[in-house]
């Protein structure tokens, strides 16, 4: 019986287990997410996170007890150098497992391990920050309305300004031309007063001339 043994023997033995979880655990690190079965990512995080927490302290110690389980020194280097500064501010927690479904050929939960504070999308950096509503918002309400009611009589006051002068030119343009009327007419009249003393003048002309011959 297995009473309280907790551990996922994943079908293999020791030797291709530790060997297993440990290309693992390196291809995790150097690509930051791999793709797996549920059962196996499940175990992967067991045996990674302690390595994740050891990387924070970069000594020669923590260097060569990481080493003992990943057997690499390019990915060593790559976790003491790009993902233990990026981790340091987190207590535990390093990893994050999304479920993608069953495999085709034998129906197997499949899933996706990744680092969190590698993934761009579910880190909180670009997000807003949201303030939480009060209900003492009485004067923000009263301020905002006395700011509306003055953008609405700063535009009542243009457009009376606005239409004041519409007016205004109109009135310019009437008074203009009536003058123009005006003129015109007193020209008019001007020229047929001086038509008629002109008659006048050739019939006096004429008159005497008729005198003078008789």
């Amino acid at each position: 019986m297995r009473h309280g043994n907790k551990v996922n023997h994943l079908g293999r033995k020791t030797g291709h287990r530790k060997a297993m979880l440990s290309n693992m655990a390196c291809s995790l690190i150097e690509h930051k997410q791999i793709t797996t079965t549920l059962a196996k990512a499940k175990t992967l995080r067991v045996f990674v996170e302690p390595i994740l927490t050891k990387s924070k302290t970069d000594s020669t110690h923590s260097r060569r007890v990481v080493f003992s389980y990943l057997q690499n020194k390019d990915i060593v280097s790559e976790l003491f150098r790009e993902v233990a500064p990026k981790i340091a501010e987190r207590n535990g927690g390093y990893t994050r497992i999304i479920r993608t479904g069953n495999r085709l050929g034998d129906n197997a939960e499949m899933c996706l391990i990744e680092l969190v504070d590698f993934n761009e999308i579910y880190t909180n950096d670009g997000a807003k920050k949201t303030t939480r509503r009060s209900r003492r918002g009485g004067a923000k309400k009263t301020d905002s309305v006395q700011t509306s009611e003055t953008v609405i009589d700063e535009t009542t006051t243009e457009d009376v300004i606005e239409d004041a002068v519409v007016v205004d030119e109109t009135s310019t343009e009437a008074t203009d031309s009536n003058e123009a009327e005006l003129n015109e007419e007193s020209n008019e009249i001007e020229s047929s007063d001086s038509e008629p003393t002109e008659t006048q003048e050739s019939s006096e002309e004429s008159s005497e001339e008729e005198k003078n011959e008789e």
